[in-house]
């Protein structure tokens, strides 16, 4: 045996062998890779019983190169089983390493696979088989055949494993084809000289498994590096032992071998406990960020059901209101003035159900980022004189004073949806007369600096300071509000909100405290950006002739049969 061929094959065992101790400290699943670690780990026993056989004069060594080279199939196939189903029934187990031990056995047994052992002077040590030998390489051929096959399913049948099953599968069929090609069909046309190298074709197998199991994450790399390092620190130490020249020198490289040892050990523990930390860290962020997702589309069905829900809403409740105007208006005859104050409430509630329907559309929009938004110059004088006299009679029904406060001097036109501002401004007075008493409810209009202001102040119930910061949230009601004014939704002022801001303003609200009235604020930009002002309404106008309408109410009538977006033209 050439001494180059003597080498490869412990090289080969001995990689084998780091690929087996990085795989048992690094794998993430150590139980489904131990039989792997073990088949490496026979590999390298192997390759130490050629080197006896060629280089110690231990005959048994023959014996024992048989002995352990049956566990090389026996734990390749246990490993296969862990790997294609997860793991592997414990009698099919327990029958796979009864019959290795079997076969591990058995060239100690008389004559049963080793009949006799001759040495040759070129060769070393060379065994005569027994009639156990067929049946020893018939296990073989069987046990890749079934390992071959089961890569074969995984492969087929489990997707997300295919890319490490395809390593796995090249390794194994670069490994079969130099085993079949050193062990059997070079021996069989008799040429043998090259019959212990299959032991060294197991290295590419293993190194193809290995780095399937790093780059798929088996093992963590981060890890191994660590081990190795320490592996190769301890091993220069240790061996600087055995070369010491003096008593001294072998006691002093002794503790610095148990320095490094400890430090070695700590680093890598440190290093795990890590890994281990960084991985809980990651599956907690992925389990947040499934949750937010399914929140997120949970929130948008809901946002959907409610769109849906109020559209269906708002027709039949707008055209209810609409015959109750009309009824109340006279144009089916005269109403006694007893069903005439029925009706009259019934109108209120109808109202107040568009209102609430409305409400809950606006949110629905906002949410779904389909409000339109539909800008062009408007006097904010005459938006706030058009909600004082809307309003006026509502706030002398309830006996309190409604004041306006003019600028002193004319203010500039803005550009803004007027529509989305009167509503804001409207509901503000609404709020003010429904949550005071008795009093006084003004609106203010003036210019401070670049931006206009609009302020509604009451002498109403006040709002608590700890209550102030969630005015303006969904759903969000005061105190004493659901004592006032039973009908509120709390969206109100959610809706005024984002509707101001979508005009470029902010809005905000001021209390002395319970009791002491509120004041609620809006500013507007005289001057609104240029990325705001983009925003348009791309809707074609629906003109509706109104003097072929007999009433307001038949025109809301209209107007509710259609989706129509008041657009600037």
């Amino acid at each position: 045996m050439e001494v180059a061929l003597i080498v490869s094959i412990l090289v080969s065992g001995i990689l084998n062998l780091i690929m087996g101790v990085l795989i048992i400290l690094g794998a993430a699943d150590r139980k489904k890779s131990l039989p792997f670690a073990l088949f490496s780990f026979a590999t390298f026993l192997v390759a130490l019983s050629y080197y006896a056989i060629h280089k110690i004069d231990y005959a048994d060594s023959v014996r024992w190169s048989y002995a352990f080279g049956v566990l090389i199939p026996t734990f390749l196939l246990a490993w296969v089983y862990n790997y294609s189903s997860g793991s592997a029934n414990v009698w099919k187990k327990a029958s796979i390493y009864f019959i290795g031990f079997a076969f591990f056995v058995s060239p100690f047994v008389g004559g049963l696979l080793i009949a006799g052992i001759n040495k040759d002077p070129q060769l070393g040590f060379i065994e005569t088989t027994g009639p156990l030998y067929p049946v020893y390489i018939a296990y073989y051929l069987i046990v890749y055949g079934i390992v071959l096959i089961s890569l074969l399913e995984v492969y087929r049948k489990q997707p997300e494993e295919k890319k490490q099953t395809r390593l796995i599968l090249t390794g194994f069929a670069i490994y079969g084809a130099l085993g079949l090609l050193f062990g059997l069909i070079l021996p069989f046309f008799g040429y043998d000289r090259l019959t212990d190298l299959d032991i060294s074709s197991t290295v590419i197998f293993v190194g193809f498994t290995t780095y399937a199991i790093v780059e798929y994450k088996w093992m963590n790399i981060k890890v191994i590096a660590v081990e190795l390092l320490s592996a190769l620190i301890m091993g220069t130490a240790l061996f600087e032992i055995f070369f010491a020249n003096t008593l001294y020198q072998r006691i002093y490289k002794s503790v610095m071998f148990l320095i490094f040892a400890t430090l070695s050990t700590l680093m890598v523990r440190g290093i795990i406990t890590e890994v281990k930390r960084k991985e809980q860290l990651q599956l907690m962020s992925d389990k947040l960020a499934q949750a937010n997702d399914k929140l997120r589309k949970l929130d948008n069905a809901k946002s959907d059901f409610i769109s849906i829900a109020s559209h269906q809403l708002k027709t039949p409740l707008t055209a209810v209101k609409g015959y109750i105007s009309l009824a109340l208006e006279g144009a089916y005859g005269v109403i006694e003035p007893k069903l005439h104050d029925v009706l009259s409430k019934v109108y209120d509630s109808s109202e107040r159900t568009v209102g609430l329907v409305e409400d809950l559309l606006n949110m629905s929009r906002i949410e779904s980022g389909r409000m339109e938004f539909t800008f062009a110059k408007w006097k904010l004088e005459d938006i706030c004189q058009e909600v004082i006299d809307t309003l006026a009679i509502k706030a002398k029904e309830h006996g309190l004073s409604l004041e306006y406060i003019r600028p002193n001097a004319a203010l500039p036109e803005v550009m803004i949806d007027g529509a989305k501002i009167r509503e804001v401004v409207s509901n503000l007075v609404d709020n003010a007369i429904k949550y005071t008493p008795k009093g006084l409810v003004r609106l203010k209009l003036e210019q401070l600096g670049d931006n206009i202001r609009v302020t509604v102040s009451d002498t109403g119930v006040g709002v608590p300071q700890s209550e102030l910061p969630y005015l303006f949230a969904k759903f969000s009601r005061g105190k004493d509000t659901s004592r006032l004014n039973t009908g509120g939704t709390g969206l109100g002022l959610y809706v005024g909100k984002q509707m101001i801001e979508n005009n470029g303003g902010k809005i905000w609200a001021e209390s002395d405290g319970e009791g002491n009235g509120s004041r609620f604020i809006v500013e507007i930009p005289m001057v609104q950006s240029e990325e705001l002002l983009k925003i348009g309404c791309d809707q074609t106008p629906f003109i509706i002739p109104v003097q072929e309408l007999e009433s307001t109410a038949l025109l809301s009538l209209a107007l509710a049969a259609y989706s129509i977006a008041s657009c600037a033209v």
